[in-house]
């Protein structure tokens, strides 16, 4: 059960939230357009961050810009 630790594990990079303005899910609740966050985890598709909630959240690549 990996997720459950994702909280505490090293930081992998830093990116920076773009945009909120999804399809689908209502992400601007959990994320803040132009605020930088801790990677914690990475798959192809997706970035698992700390987000405004402080647990974390898996979301596209495609919010998020590495600084």
């Amino acid at each position: 059960m990996n997720h459950l630790t994702w909280s505490q594990k090293s930081t992998i990079k830093t990116v920076r939230c773009v945009h909120t303005n999804a399809e689908k899910y209502m992400v601007n609740r959990a994320l803040t357009a132009g605020e930088i966050y801790e990677v914690k985890n990475e798959t192809e598709e997706f970035y698992f961050v700390i987000d405004n909630t402080g647990r974390a959240g898996g979301y596209y690549k495609n919010y998020f810009e590495e600084v």
